[in-house]
């Protein structure tokens, strides 16, 4: 089966999108067609050796529509600089109003952005453009080690900002309610506030940067400019004011901000930390999957064994695998006889027996013998490479609550800026002065943050597939999972299907001998074996006590 989007024109209403679901769907050969009526695309699912796109061309012309046959191309980028809801929907709109982007999903919790697209329109490297020109960086796949340094980044950040920002919330706060003033001297108060505020704001510039870019770039605003606009409100003020302290000295230091912006952005740096945290450990079920890869295997080369990296591995060439080590990509074995254990793919407990002609799976366990295979898929096309791509497409998919989310998202920043005014307005009005008004600003851009509101969905799907893969099951997108709370039974097409993974003894019979003395015979013998089945039997003893054995043959 093949999956591929294609465009229609000419659809108006619900009623064409039933009129073309129906007509595709009627084809000898089309399993599924899902027609957008948005986007003006129709993703069909069908079997090339029914059908083709030429066949659909016709049938779908024949109803006044136009039906083309584009070249679709899928890609998957690694964003940097997403830090909050606005982010993703102002990115998927920047996308989505290209000629050529069919479809855009930006995934908070990943960082990556799921992009179709025509291919005889635009390439992947004007997508990249893209994603720059809108006020964010496109990065290649980092490493384990990269997001470690980065995760170290964010703690040092909030550490530092910690160390100036507590101590000058002591000082600020023990004055504010008159418990004790650590500096008479206002010059004197003022100057130490400042100088360890100062600091604060630099281990927080990335919001001010950010902040700044995004609205030069796109003149759009987002959580970092809700959180610059509202912690540098606060140090300029109390800048200006110091200024005055000290020039004039009319103004009072017990009326200075330093505190709310320095202890606001140490705050935030935390919740950044925090986040880095969820989103490393989100992704852990496809590292999982990654590691049943081998970094190395051994190819015969001119009647030479040679180990190369699993990257400069081509198809048909032969690879011998030994006894406990993993296969690294799919193949057909040539010589040798073995058992694998596929219960990574297949969930089948017993290990598969491979002989000359029989087909092995890149990932899967080499249990006893050795072999050689010639390979028949590498890299991307690997059945567990198309396994690790399937839970990636649904975790970057978007369950219909994530939608609504969205929409919430693209007009959340502008109307807390909006409140904001207004609060700043009403206090001033009632006749507070205006550092009680400016802190009513500050406050509702700043607690307005709405990092939750976009890395809830996304986290959560991430967590459900993940945990799924894990288990064997997999989930094609995340509107299953969704729809996944209304189910009341789930029926089995087969006994047998769902498994430990592994053999277990459910029964004995032991000939009227002693079961506990049976046992240990039993044990005694299957321990010096290698064979699946003995490891389910040492299970089930459960002892170390065993008898002598001689003259073992495997």
């Amino acid at each position: 089966m093949k999956k591929e989007t294609f465009i229609v024109e000419g659809l108006h209403c619900a009623s064409c999108v039933s009129r073309v679901e129906e007509k595709l769907k009627s084809l000898k050969g089309v399993k599924s067609a899902n027609v957008n009526l948005a986007s003006g695309t129709a993703l069909v699912e069908y079997d090339e050796n029914l059908i083709n796109p030429s066949e659909m061309k016709s049938s779908v012309d024949s109803l006044g529509y136009i039906f083309k046959i584009i070249k679709t191309k899928s890609v998957v980028v690694k964003v940097g600089g997403l830090h909050c809801a606005s982010c993703v929907a102002k990115l998927e709109n920047s996308l989505k109003t290209h000629k050529g982007i069919l479809e855009a999903n930006v995934n908070l919790a990943t960082n990556k952005a799921f992009i179709t697209f025509d291919g005889s329109i635009i390439d992947e490297r004007k997508i990249k453009d893209i994603i720059s020109s809108t006020g964010y960086e496109p990065l290649d796949y980092i490493d384990v080690d990269a997001e470690k340094i980065e995760l170290a980044k964010k703690k040092n950040n909030f550490i530092f900002s910690a160390i100036f920002s507590l101590p000058l919330l002591i000082i600020t706060m023990a004055d504010h309610f008159n418990i004790f003033r650590f500096f008479e001297n206002d010059k004197l108060y003022a100057l130490i506030q400042l100088i360890l505020a100062t600091p604060v704001l630099f281990f927080g510039r990335e919001f001010y940067i950010n902040g700044i870019k995004t609205l030069i770039k796109s003149k759009t605003s987002t959580m970092d400019t809700l959180v610059a606009l509202g912690t540098g409100t606060a140090y300029l003020y109390s800048f200006y004011e110091t200024i005055v302290i000290f020039t004039d000295g009319h103004a009072m230091a017990s009326h200075l901000y330093y505190e709310t912006s320095a202890v606001l952005i140490t705050f935030i740096l935390l919740g950044r930390y925090l986040e880095a945290i969820a989103k490393g450990k989100t992704s852990s079920a496809i590292k999982k999957l990654i590691k049943l890869l081998p970094s190395t295997a051994i190819v015969i080369k001119n009647g030479k064994e040679v180990e190369v990296s699993i990257n400069e591995l081509a198809v048909g060439d032969l690879i011998v695998v030994k006894s406990g080590q993993r296969i690294p990509v799919d193949g057909v074995v040539v010589e040798g006889y073995s058992s694998v254990d596929e219960s990574m793919i297949t969930g089948e407990s017993i290990p598969v027996e491979k002989k000359m002609g029989d087909s092995v799976i890149g990932g899967t366990l080499n249990t006893t013998g050795s072999i050689v295979f010639k390979a028949s898929s590498v890299g991307s096309n690997t059945m567990l490479s198309q396994i690790i791509r399937l839970v990636e497409e649904a975790q970057g998919s978007k369950a219909p609550i994530q939608k609504l989310v969205d929409k919430i998202s693209a007009i959340f920043v502008p109307t807390v800026f909006v409140i904001a005014l207004i609060s700043f307005a009403i206090w001033k009005l009632s006749g507070f002065d205006t550092y009680v008004s400016a802190k009513a600003f500050i406050s509702v851009l700043i607690i307005a943050c709405p990092c939750s509101l976009g890395l809830a969905t996304p986290t959560a799907i991430i967590v459900g597939t993940g945990l799924g893969a894990e288990r064997g099951i997999l989930f094609k997108n995340a509107e299953i999972l969704e729809k996944l709370s209304h189910v009341n039974m789930i029926v089995l097409d087969k006994t047998g299907t769902l498994t430990y993974g592994r053999p277990e003894v459910i029964d004995i019979n032991t000939f009227n001998c002693d079961e506990k003395d049976f046992l240990r015979y039993l044990a005694s013998i299957e321990r010096l074996s290698s064979h699946p089945l003995a490891d389910s039997i040492l299970r089930k003893y459960n002892s170390n006590d065993y008898y002598e054995v001689v003259d073992f043959v495997n």
